[in-house]
């Protein structure tokens, strides 16, 4: 298997920048079309577990649009073979609070492109030894 072919990293790369611009700017469209449309797609966020596709878009519809704005930080996206890829970051939104966000997304490449098939986001008090 050949890891980060240039030209699949560069697909992923850009839907993943599409994802983040969407994501900051809340365009629920966007982002419904970028998760796969599938009963097995998950979603576990910061204070929630979402088991489908039907879940996350609930979820994304019903979400505040305010306070959205973040910073990421080592941004890892990593491809295997030309069809599957994990991209993982950290984020750090404005607040008084020394807190790291944590997300990870498995995205697959499928007959109408690349889709997130899970997705996992966290948020921890920032460790002593890695201040972004």
């Amino acid at each position: 298997m050949q890891v980060d072919l240039p030209d699949v990293l560069a697909e992923v790369t850009a839907q993943f920048a599409r994802y983040e611009k969407a994501l900051v700017s809340n365009d629920v469209a966007v982002l419904d079309e970028l998760f796969r449309d599938d009963p097995r797609t998950l979603r576990y966020g910061g204070g929630e577990n979402l088991y489908g596709y039907k879940e996350i878009m609930a979820f994304r519809a019903g979400r505040s649009p305010v306070g959205l704005m973040r910073r990421l930080d080592r941004t890892v996206i990593t491809t295997y073979g030309r069809d599957m890829a994990v991209a993982s970051t950290l984020f750090y939104r404005d607040s008084a609070t020394r807190k790291v966000g944590r997300q990870m997304q498995t995205w697959v490449r499928f007959p109408e492109g690349w889709k997130i098939v899970a997705a996992h986001v966290s948020v921890i008090d920032e460790p002593r030894d890695q201040k972004a």
